[in-house]
């Protein structure tokens, strides 16, 4: 899990609800991602401009690369090949080959890309371009940019269905999600939610859409949507702490796991019984949050690394100001 506030990863059993290692050193981590084989962790670092690699058996930095300005979002291909690094601050999407981090391309997509998932298939990208109120697809065996979907507001974060044919997009304004044909490349449906969402998550059987509802400092949410995904309806709301953000559910589709920004800590939700069973103390300013089947490696409680610094964008690494805090 990354805490953007304290400059660290933090590592939560989910077995015990207890957290066990944080690494110090990662500056300004905005989003994780675990690889699909568990053996590594990425994040990405906003005031580095750096996507680095985590080996998640030790802790140790194994691989890093440079991003574009103010990194947001890194995302895997299913089958672990390719790396893609969301660009918010200079419209552009950033692909590596994934062991080594190696940068291959720069997608420029315009606008302000943040939120970003690959289609089961691993043959496209859908990207939440914010600034573009838009959502645009990436054909990954070209990586080009294919097709931008408006979306009639700005979204954060997108989710995509388990037969690849809708996306779901949260939009900060109005808050709402909405639901997108692929195919037709159309928005067939919108919801409204209790407070302008941040990210959201399929259960694994595409049944039902998790949206975190943060809401803003001044009045923060404090819950999760249940969305129906085939009437694109309401069906419930789970408590959380102040301000729920970063959102994963395990690959059995009972738990899930949510950041809440404004007081630090994580809700963890049933989602058979449709409650909330713990909430766990984290650090400042939870952000992303990812999950692994692989228990906790066993290492100290701290632990401190010396990221290094990208060299290929000095001048503008960093969050703007007018990122939003999603």
């Amino acid at each position: 899990m990354a805490l953007e506030g304290a400059d660290a990863l933090t590592a939560i059993d989910a077995a015990t609800g207890t957290v066990t290692t944080t690494l110090n050193g990662f500056s300004e981590p905005h989003n994780v991602q675990v690889a699909p084989d568990g053996k590594r962790v990425y994040a990405i670092s906003g005031d580095a401009g750096t996507v680095a690699a985590l080996d998640t058996a030790t802790y140790e930095l194994t691989a890093s690369g440079p991003t574009g300005s103010a990194p947001a979002h890194v995302i895997l291909t299913p089958d672990g090949t390719k790396t893609y690094v969301t660009n918010y601050g200079d419209g552009s999407v950033s692909v590596y080959r994934a062991g080594g981090l190696t940068p291959v391309k720069v997608i420029r997509t315009g606008g302000g890309p943040h939120g970003t998932r690959p289609t089961p298939d691993g043959r496209a990208l859908v990207v939440a371009n914010l600034k573009a109120e838009a959502v645009d697809t990436i054909d990954t065996r070209t990586d080009t940019r294919t097709v931008t979907i408006p979306v009639g507001g700005p979204p954060v974060q997108v989710a995509v269905s388990p037969d690849g044919r809708y996306a779901f997009a949260s939009v900060s304004e109005p808050a709402a999600v909405v639901k997108i044909d692929l195919k037709t490349r159309k928005v067939t449906a919108r919801t409204t939610v209790s407070a302008a969402p941040a990210q959201v998550y399929l259960t694994p059987d595409g049944r039902t859409l998790l949206s975190a509802d943060q809401g803003s400092e001044d009045r923060p949410g404090t819950s999760v949507s249940l969305i129906d995904t085939a009437t694109m309806t309401v069906t419930g709301r789970l408590t959380t702490g102040s301000g729920p953000h970063g959102l994963v559910v395990d690959p059995t589709g009972r738990r899930a796991w949510v950041t809440n920004v404004y007081d630090d800590t994580v809700s963890v939700l049933d989602l058979t019984a449709r409650r909330t069973v713990a909430t766990i103390k984290v650090g400042d300013e939870p952000n992303g949050i990812s999950f692994t089947s692989r228990p906790p490696a066993a290492a100290p409680a701290r632990l401190t690394m010396d990221l290094p610094s990208a060299s290929a964008h000095p001048s503008d690494s960093g969050m703007p100001d007018d990122m939003p805090g999603m």
